[in-house]
């Protein structure tokens, strides 16, 4: 069983990561507004205005998309899948795609994939 993180930086391509989620099987996910820390540091502390320059073309805001997964074979897909809604995970400004292990879970609801 995964924790399946993605940090999608194109808040407008949600929609279609989220139909990208269901495609690969994955039918539950919590959403969170986010904000990186380098929008938060140019932004929010003086100390660092001078980095406004470098932000420019950067979204300000992002979201972030938890979701567990117990059947692992379903992750590669799904990474698939969002490089392909995204335009290529490798490139900057995209999103970042991560999993955790999870040795105990309660309360999950449904069984994708399985």
């Amino acid at each position: 069983m995964k924790l399946v993180v993605f940090v999608l930086n194109k808040e407008e391509l949600l929609d279609e990561v989220l139909a990208a989620y269901v495609e690969a099987g994955i039918g539950g996910a919590t959403i969170l507004d986010s904000e990186g820390m380098g929008r938060f540091l140019t932004y929010e502390v003086p100390l660092f205005s001078d980095f406004k320059q470098f932000m420019k073309g950067n979204k300000p805001y992002n979201k972030t998309i938890f979701s567990v997964v117990r059947n692992e074979a379903l992750i590669p897909r799904l990474e698939k899948l969002l490089d392909k809604v995204c335009g290529g995970l490798d490139e900057p400004g995209t999103g970042i795609f991560f999993t955790v292990p999870i040795d105990y879970a309660r309360g999950l609801v449904g069984a994708e994939g399985e």
